[in-house]
């Protein structure tokens, strides 16, 4: 009766480690979300101040557009920046199965590599309308490429950074995952067994 009382104790204490850890690596996910909304809300709200003060103070040609776009693109950004910050912080202290977990971190790295592909399609299109501008003459088209190259740019550095800071901590709880086959959700202990 003792050995399994003993066994039981560890299995628990483990079980309890665990889940902490885990919550650590949630935790951890979701504060690196939210850093990022806050660098990608900095950008937006600066650019769309340079870009009102550039647009409005322009006497025409190719920089009046390019300063709208800065403006119309950013506004975006902002407005994406404050959802993705309030929903890592929303989420911020709920607890996670492992497989919840997993799948969280899983949706999230995906999201920042499907958004840097994306940045590079926003680069082409820049530079598609910065010379379709040069061909046609259009101050317009130009100005709207630049801002958009510039705009893309900055994603692509943005998603590509935030793509692999969360691909390490998803490393790191995969990992951790591995190594750690049981686990407790406040109600029940379970272990996980690999084929």
């Amino acid at each position: 009766m003792n050995k399994v009382v003993t066994i039981i104790l560890i299995l628990a204490s483990s079980a309890v480690f665990a889940q902490d850890s885990l919550r650590n690596f949630n935790y951890s996910r979701n504060n690196i979300t939210s850093t990022g909304m806050e660098v990608l809300g900095s950008w937006a709200i600066a650019n769309i101040g340079v870009g009102a003060a550039g647009w409005a103070n322009s006497a025409g040609g190719s920089n009046k557009y390019f300063y709208q776009m800065d403006v119309l693109w950013n506004t975006v950004n902002l407005g994406a920046a404050i959802m993705g910050f309030t929903g890592a912080q929303k989420n911020k202290n709920r607890l996670l199965s492992p497989a919840e977990s997993l799948r969280a971190q899983q949706k999230i790295e995906q999201t920042f590599l499907i958004n840097a592909g994306l940045d590079f399609v926003y680069i082409g299109a820049g530079l598609y309308l910065h010379h379709r501008g040069n061909r046609v003459n259009s101050d317009e088209l130009r100005g709207y490429g630049s801002s958009i190259i510039l705009q893309g740019a900055f994603l692509l550095l943005f998603d590509g950074t935030m793509y692999s800071t969360q691909r390490h901590n998803g490393s790191k709880l995969r990992r951790f995952l591995e190594k750690n086959p049981v686990t407790f959700d406040g109600r029940r202990v379970g272990v996980i067994y690999h084929m």
